[in-house]
């Protein structure tokens, strides 16, 4: 390494997040490899897409998660990818808000949604599950509702008869990829205008596709609660 590429590695560095985090937002999906790129690890996806956005790393591991600590907006941001598989998550996020004193209306939920077209995304400032276990355990262990969260399309299934489970657990095409990387880049503009609590103006601008009607899908219970 010259010393002319050793000034832009010290030029790039970002400074390190001194003090307790503000705000937790915490990306859902499955740990291991052959779950990478899969339609359930959408929410860790776009969590890492913001992670690089911020000069943060994650590898730090706590409260049962791969954390990282980022700085958007002057906001101190615990950024969390829990190790629990999905149908756990609440366990690793109440377990960050209990440590650190946040209530949930300061605790953002990105996850994957079925009922929504692949890269489309729905912003709400509260709500129930819509059928997803990873929301579904976040709401009972923490007794609220009231999470900010983000729906990441991930697509319908092929045919009615398609297993369900090997549905979320399957990998996006390449041109899916393309999509949610477009979609990354969204997610990256509506985060820091959520942490300034302006939550209604992120929905207005980055809701996209039509409002479902029907009944959310409910999800079933692959193997090692990895739905």
């Amino acid at each position: 390494m010259s010393i002319f590429d050793l000034f832009r590695q010290i030029e790039s560095q970002q400074p390190a997040v001194t003090g307790p985090p503000e705000y937790i937002i915490a990306g859902l999906g499955n740990i291991g490899e052959k779950y990478h790129n899969t339609r359930h690890n959408a929410g860790f996806m776009m969590i890492e897409a913001f992670a690089e956005k911020c000069g943060a790393k994650f590898g730090k591991h706590q409260f049962k998660s791969n954390t990282a600590m980022a700085k958007c907006g002057g906001k101190r941001v615990l950024l969390m990818k829990p190790d629990t598989f999905m149908n756990l998550s609440g366990q690793a996020v109440t377990e960050a808000m209990q440590f650190y004193q946040i209530p949930p209306e300061r605790v953002i939920v990105i996850f994957d949604d079925i009922n929504l077209n692949v890269g489309e995304l729905r912003i709400r400032q509260k709500g129930s599950d819509g059928g997803h276990n990873g929301m579904k355990n976040i709401i009972y262990l923490s007794g609220a509702d009231t999470f900010p969260r983000i729906r990441v399309g991930i697509g319908k299934k092929p045919h009615p008869d398609y297993d369900l489970a090997a549905w979320v657990l399957s990998a996006f095409s390449p041109d899916e990829l393309k999509t949610l990387a477009e979609t990354a880049k969204t997610v990256c503009e509506a985060l820091p205008l959520m942490l300034e609590g302006r939550t209604d103006l992120a929905m207005n601008r980055y809701n996209t596709g039509k409002q479902k009607k029907q009944k959310p899908v409910q999800e079933t219970t692959p193997e090692e609660g990895a739905s």
